[in-house]
């Protein structure tokens, strides 16, 4: 099972990348951040027609997020993260598929820093580690995946002195990121390139993409019950590439049905070229 995450920042003005990825990566589950679309606008019967189901939660011009899966339409288990009744943002899904229960999250940027936009963004990230604490109490197969907006280490950042200020790599926020994976959440990427960058996101500004001046953002996080079922991960830098791409690629894990009884593989080599 080939479950990713990918930021789509506007899914109606990058639907072309997204259908495109599909057909060629066919993932069987898809977390989408930054769907930029209220409810009524998201491309859905294309979605279909590309031979995906999909759950959303829309939000006009900002935010968004939603799940696919191939064949059935998802089986929808939260909207919105508990703990802030006056928060409206469409920042969370959750959905069963396949025996695996998907968290989609788009975590706030949070600048600028410091201020009320960092505040909020440490808040929100103390609600979604006690949710996350009380899905991983169930010891169901869980997999939190999304734009978590953290960069996590120095390896993570192409140049780290230029982000010391950043509400990205601030140290509260890569504090928070620890304890919550401290917890006994794996960082599937991290885990199987202990000693890769892996970027996920390129800015538009500064030729970013062809310097290869990247960040880690996107992360996809393991609950102890499925760790041991990763066989694979990576992400498809090649999408990041495409005509009117997003700033963001494809991160993926692949899981087995079962525990292996060998050793992950690291990556494919179709899937990062």
């Amino acid at each position: 099972m080939r479950i990713a995450s990918f930021n789509i920042n506007g899914v109606n003005g990058r639907l072309p990348v997204l259908l495109r990825w599909l057909a060629e990566a066919e993932p069987d589950a898809v977390c989408l951040q930054e769907l930029k679309a209220p409810d009524e606008k998201f491309p859905a019967d294309a979605i279909r027609g590309a031979g995906y189901g999909a759950i959303w939660h829309g939000q006009k011009s900002w935010n968004g997020v939603a799940i696919l899966a191939r064949g059935p339409d998802p089986l929808e288990t939260r909207r919105g993260l508990p703990g802030d009744e006056d928060d409206h943002q469409s920042r969370y899904l959750e959905a069963a598929i396949r025996g695996v229960l998907v968290g989609c999250l788009y975590l706030p940027n949070g600048n600028p820093a410091p201020g009320p936009k960092f505040d909020y963004k440490l808040r929100w990230l103390e609600r979604f580690a006690a949710h996350a604490a009380d899905l991983m109490a169930t010891g169901a197969p869980v997999v939190l995946a999304g734009d978590y907006n953290v960069i996590p280490t120095d390896l993570d950042v192409y140049k780290p002195e230029r982000w010391v200020d950043d509400a990205l790599f601030r140290p509260e926020v890569r504090e928070a990121y620890r304890r919550l994976v401290a917890e006994g959440w794996t960082d599937a990427i991290r885990a199987l390139h202990p000693d890769e960058p892996n970027y996920t996101f390129w800015d538009y500004l500064r030729n970013a993409w062809g310097r290869d001046a990247g960040l880690r953002l996107d992360h996809l996080l393991l609950s102890p019950s499925l760790a041991p079922r990763l066989v694979a991960a990576g992400v498809d830098r090649r999408v990041r590439g495409w005509e009117k791409a997003s700033d963001h690629a494809p991160a993926w894990i692949e899981i087995t049905d079962a525990e292996p009884a060998s050793r992950p593989r690291r990556t494919r080599r179709r899937s990062t070229e």
